[in-house]
């Protein structure tokens, strides 16, 4: 499940880059800077120098309230990464509004270059579009001005895969078509919308690699979260891979004992994939197995869900795979993207994918053969579950890195501004069952500390070549999760079947998944005065020394200024969406916070050294490139509906003043 809905309006070098994975210097061509996603930008003009001279160099206006409508637009969240394309391909600045629009800007000035519309249908759900994916052919001939060489993939939200002449936006019409296919699901969907995309698809050598967002909590018998693939110059269909196995020759199909692989959905891929070109390698992050918080009816650790998979890109076969939590009833599904790096330590170099999880981990991989770079113990964990539910005994827990986060919420822990909202938090607190991370759902009611929104999300974490420094930004606000018997049922409960939020006014209801024995009621653990139960900080960002695996620094990220009645700018953090990039400079920018600011921080010391206020909510993953001499940092500023920030339509554009 990507995200809940949050409702917490009251409370407030690069020497090394030749062996590392491809990062170009001045250029952003995919989601996550590089196909690795690694989030790093060599431009080294911006520093903790002169970062406080930032200005806004340009800003673009999408114009999708009006054109959209207000309703739609308040459903929407602007979460988009630009891409920089490569002078070949027109070096142009390329991504998707929340609505599947294409559009290609002068990275230098931000004037409108090309704008694609591919009208999608309307949904009951939120609307989204993180990025696009870029493509060279390498077999035209060079130099080769013929349309569609370079080409832009962007999925879209009815699921659509719709290939772009990169220099015109022309739709390539050799690919599928007229330049588009269709990612076909095993069932139709309850409602429109049940059945989206919302993440960029993966293109690794000559394959484009697309993954799905499924609507949870609609029915126990959920459309499966197949992985396509599709050749990148015809559209024909290479591969499919199923988290679910469906073969009975699979050596995972007997982690679904009773053959229940073959009665239920998701495991989806909903978030960003990764790739190693050299390798020939797709990474992806799995999700949960229907249903979120109830698996009785799927006895077994459940592989590939809850899983970091390595395939083959030519052929979809499992290379190795990982699972991070064993039959997931907690949705602890993998949120962000794993990340294709090189730890460099004693004048050796390890090969490593980086998985960041909702659990506050980060599990870190060879990436030849998926085993553990640090040590992982098996640990027992909580147990006696609901009726009918099956509890794996034990659960991986990494050595190293420690959490990034806590993982435990007892009464004594229990937080308020005063005594009277710390008390009524320690009762709630006492009055749930909450034996620390895994303790399962009860019809008590359970305590989530880290809750199912994280930890880490689909911001993911950013990755320094240089310095083997990881940076994470983290949640830590806790949840209550309780189940409810079919008989006790109240009258304004639903099933997600218009597309609900796991949040907000859902929040004080409970959704009943269809042929479910239980619904399940879900809140944000809040004192009276609408702030989290837990201590502060409520968002933090993090920094992580994969050397020996140490925590190198920790600080809170946000502050409630726009979220407390007095407008005091506490740093006490917030709930954030969003993600973390790392500049050649040495410094991390990030919006993702709750306040509608950008921040850059100092990559050493973690010393916030530059903030600016955003005209809107900046829930999206920044990016970096420099041109003509001038190096940018450049920001989606949209809101989020799921935070519920300030919505816009801006793409801003910072730089250091012109000389």
């Amino acid at each position: 499940m990507p995200v809940h809905k949050v409702n917490l309006s009251l409370f407030l070098c690069c020497c090394f880059l030749a062996a590392s994975p491809l990062v170009q210097a001045d250029q952003w061509p995919q989601y996550g800077g590089d196909n690795g996603g690694m989030r790093f930008a060599a431009s080294a003009q911006i520093t903790p120098a002169n970062v406080g001279d930032l200005e806004v160099a340009w800003t673009y206006r999408t114009g999708e309230k009006q054109r959209r409508g207000a309703e739609a637009f308040q459903r929407s969240s602007f979460q988009a990464t630009p891409l920089l394309l490569p002078p070949a391909a027109g070096q142009s600045l390329v991504f998707c509004t929340p609505f599947n629009r294409v559009v290609a800007l002068d990275p230098a000035t931000g004037a409108e270059r090309w704008v694609h519309e591919p009208d999608i249908a309307p949904m009951n759900a939120p609307y989204r579009c993180r990025g696009v994916a870029y493509w060279s052919d390498s077999r035209a001939a060079d130099p080769a001005p013929a349309a569609c060489r370079h080409r832009i993939f962007s999925l879209t939200a009815d699921r659509r895969l719709i290939a772009l002449d990169a220099a015109t936006g022309e739709p390539c019409s050799e690919f599928g078509e007229g330049g588009t296919v269709r990612a076909k699901a095993d069932k139709t969907a309850a409602f429109p919308g049940e059945i989206r995309s919302a993440s960029p698809p993966l293109v690794v050598n000559d394959t484009v690699v697309v993954g799905s967002a499924l609507q949870d909590f609609v029915r126990r018998d959920a459309p499966r979260g197949t992985v396509f693939a599709f050749d990148a110059r015809s559209g024909a269909l290479k591969w499919s891979f199923d988290p679910v196995p469906q073969a009975r020759r699979d050596p995972a199909y007997a982690s679904w004992q009773n053959d229940s692989a073959q009665s239920v959905g998701q495991a989806n891929v909903w978030t960003p994939m990764s790739a190693d070109d050299e390798r020939n390698l797709v990474l992806l992050p799995t999700s949960t197995a229907t249903a979120n918080f109830y698996g009785g009816f799927r006895p077994g650790d459940n592989l590939y869900a809850n899983s970091t998979v390595a395939l083959d890109a030519d052929t979809g076969a499992v290379v190795w795979y990982f699972q991070v939590s064993h039959h997931d009833v907690w949705d602890y599904d993998l949120a962000s993207q794993p990340v294709v790096a090189d730890i460099r330590k004693d004048g050796k170099v390890f090969p490593v994918v980086i998985q960041a999880t909702k659990q506050g981990w980060l599990f870190v991989f060879d990436r030849d053969t998926g085993k553990p770079y640090f040590p992982v113990e098996e640990r027992a964990v909580p147990q006696n579950g609901l009726p009918g539910e099956y509890l794996s005994p034990t659960q991986p827990f990494p050595l190293l890195p420690p959490p990034l986060i806590p993982q435990t919420l007892t009464a004594d822990d229990a937080w308020g501004f005063t005594f009277y909202d710390r008390g009524a938090c320690e009762d709630k607190i006492r009055a749930l069952r909450s034996e620390g991370i895994y303790t399962p759902v009860t019809e008590r009611g359970t305590v989530f500390y880290p809750s199912s929104i994280g930890g880490m999300n689909w911001g993911g974490v950013a990755f320094d070549p240089g310095s083997n420094l990881v940076i994470a930004n983290t949640n830590r606000v806790p949840m209550q999760v309780r189940a409810i018997p079919l008989d006790q049922k109240p009258a304004d409960s639903s099933g997600g079947e218009k597309g609900d939020h796991v949040g907000g006014k859902a929040a004080m209801q409970a959704l009943f998944p269809k042929d479910m024995p239980y619904g399940f009621e879900m809140k944000f653990l809040e004192s009276p005065f609408g702030a989290p139960c837990s201590k502060p900080p409520w968002g933090s960002l993090v920094a992580v020394d994969l050397t020996d695996g140490s925590i190198v620094w920790d600080v809170p990220l946000g502050t409630i200024k726009k979220l407390a009645p007095l407008p005091i700018p506490w740093k006490l953090g917030t709930p954030n969406l969003g993600g973390p990039i790392i500049t050649g400079g040495g410094l991390v920018f990030i919006g993702a916070a709750m306040d509608d600011m950008i921040r850059a921080f100092d990559l050493k010391s973690g010393e916030e050294l530059w903030a600016d206020d955003l005209p809107a909510g900046g829930q999206a993953t920044p990016m970096s490139y420099a041109i003509d001499g001038r190096q940018f940092v450049v920001i989606a500023a949209g809101g989020h509906d799921i935070l519920d920030t300030t919505r816009g339509d801006y793409v801003i554009a910072y730089a250091l003043p012109a000389k």
